[in-house]
């Protein structure tokens, strides 16, 4: 993918705020020198808070070090891809951080994949070696791949070796039966893994801007997911023009983070890990996600910058406590991964005192595309404008000519932070490249005249109503505004008369009654054409998700097909 020169004349600079630089510095440096340097200006403040003990940047980085070392007695070094399965704790930045100090290449595996998709995810990214921990919900799963699959050993960390107080928390875990039995054969402790001097040996050739980093599979919504090849200049580049365009909102030295997002997800890995860790701020790592624990670091610790996806917002909006907390010490709430409703915005802003910052990236963008300056509210609808360094294309669904201002076409994008291609596709790379090296990224979205982009839909769930072009985003928006509803799906489901119709799958908020369909479509009358009306209603007690928490339509097209 290019990373040409972004046009002096692109609309979005019309919106940047003073002293937000048009194009950013990079370095193309190495992921792990972020933390050396951090810890060099701020050896002594808190880099991670994890379960009431905090770990400076000066003792991270040594433990980054003494990771790589142990790696390296394993074998890691150049060319050797080692596999994380871990949940959200100190052991992921340790181990993403390591393996690259050591020469490796990350794969993150995802704790909610199928073991069919585990398995396709080891032998297709060549994973010798995988660093988890001894929860039931991890181990058993790496486990069963030893002896039948390529992997070969396992490294096997425990949540309390991280905590203030580990016997207690060793305890709880073990009454709450959720630990694991850890077997002796090809196993690893993560204490054994550091326990060395932390004297790793530099390899040159994996510290070069081009080398692969790390392997991020895509959620796999057609055919078996793909492994992007993110390289060092991909991350680090990501990291610093996201640095740009929140430098007059970030200060270094200075931010709290609280980060809940899964750890293997590129816009956690990128947004809370190596943003946080190169500004120098704290994180707040919590194990998962629970509104009653997110709302408590906010209000104790005085947390500055939030970054969630919609339905964390949304979780803690209507939890039943929530006027027992505070929130206005948050600066910077960022959405991203999904859609963020309009009216789900200005009611956590009401209660929070903080706009919600929406975001749009995705895994081969390293999460990196559009912002909400500081100080701007984006009109309603749109997820920002461009991030410095990144160029953005709206071109024809058929071909390669730009679209006019205003009108839709499939969004395209290209930049330093842009992935290298598919791993060992070089088929999927081509097809989703340009003949100018902009990346298809399958978001149908327009632009308008100062450079606001606004997602309308993914093309594939694009439906088709007698002719015309339906989308989901639309119809979702209006049916947001029922007060009855919490969260909405709408997918194209068969019909014979006009080909596909939309059908609304939705979760009631809390004590509201249930609408009938005839209900709901009095209601949408006024707010949507007669081609975008829903057929169909289906009332659930929860929607399918991701497992970085984004609302998931596959799982719903794969029940219609299944009964017709």
């Amino acid at each position: 993918m290019t990373d040409a020169q972004v046009p002096a004349d692109a609309p979005w600079f019309r919106s940047y705020p003073e002293g937000i630089p048009h194009y950013p510095e990079l370095t193309g440096r190495p992921v792990h020198e972020m933390l050396s340097q951090s810890a060099t200006r701020w050896p002594e403040r808190a880099a991670v808070q994890f379960m009431g003990r905090d770990i400076s940047y000066r003792e991270l980085d040594n433990l980054v070090s003494r990771a790589a070392r142990g790696l390296q007695r394993l074998g890691v070094k150049p060319g050797v891809h080692v596999g994380l399965y871990l949940p959200n704790s100190p052991h992921c930045i340790i181990s993403f951080l390591g393996v690259l100090r050591a020469g490796g290449v990350v794969v993150n595996y995802s704790p909610l994949d199928a073991e069919r998709i585990l398995e396709h995810k080891i032998a297709d990214s060549e994973s010798d070696l995988m660093i988890t921990v001894d929860l039931k919900a991890l181990l058993p799963q790496m486990t069963r791949f030893m002896g039948n699959s390529r992997l070969q050993s396992l490294i096997v960390g425990s949540l309390d070796e991280f905590s203030a107080a580990p016997a207690q928390v060793r305890e709880q875990l073990a009454q709450a039966g959720e630990l694991a039995e850890v077997p002796t054969d090809g196993i690893v402790s993560f204490a054994d893994l550091l326990d060395n001097d932390g004297e790793y040996q530099v390899y040159p050739e994996s510290r070069t801007p081009d080398s692969l980093a790390v392997l991020q599979y895509t959620g796999g919504t057609t055919g078996a997911p793909k492994g992007a090849m993110l390289t060092h200049r991909t991350l680090s580049s990501a990291a610093d023009q996201l640095g740009t365009a929140l430098s007059t909102t970030v200060a270094p030295g200075e931010e709290k983070v609280l980060a809940v997002l899964p750890p293997f997800h590129i816009y956690s890995i990128v947004v809370n890990m190596l943003f946080g860790l190169r500004n120098g701020a704290t994180l707040y790592q919590q194990v998962r996600f629970e509104p009653r624990q997110a709302l408590e670091a906010i209000h104790n610790e005085q947390i500055t910058v939030f970054p969630a996806v919609p339905t964390m917002l949304s979780a803690l909006l209507a939890y039943p406590e929530l006027n027992d907390y505070r929130l206005d010490s948050l600066k910077l709430c960022n959405s991203g991964g999904a859609p963020l409703p309009v009216e789900l915005q200005q009611r956590f802003k009401e209660r929070a005192g903080c706009s919600v910052k929406e975001g749009w990236g995705m895994t081969e963008t390293a999460s990196i595309g559009t912002f909400t300056p500081d100080g701007m509210t984006a009109p309603p609808g749109s997820c920002g404008v461009a991030v410095p360094g990144v160029d953005l294309r709206i071109l024809s669904l058929e071909g390669e000519e730009e679209m006019p201002t205003g009108e839709r076409g499939e969004l395209c994008i290209r930049g330093p932070h842009m992935m290298k291609g598919y791993w060992k596709r070089d088929d999927a790379t081509a097809e989703s490249t340009t003949s100018t090296g902009y990346y298809r990224t399958g978001d149908v979205a327009y632009m308008d005249d100062n450079g606001f982009l606004y997602i309308v839909d993914r093309t594939k769930d694009m439906i088709i109503c007698s002719g015309y072009n339906v989308y989901p985003r639309n119809i979702e928006e209006a049916i947001h505004e029922h007060p009855a509803v919490s969260e909405v799906s709408v997918i194209g489901v068969p019909d014979e008369y006009r080909g596909q119709s939309p059908r609304a799958y939705i979760t009631l908020a809390q004590g509201q009654p249930e609408p009938t369909l005839e209900e709901m479509q009095d209601f949408l009358r006024s707010r949507l054409g007669k081609h975008e009306m829903i057929h169909g209603l289906e009332i659930r007690d929860e929607l399918p998700k991701t497992p970085v928490g984004k609302l998931s339509k596959k799982e719903l097209y794969a029940e219609v097909k299944g009964t017709g």
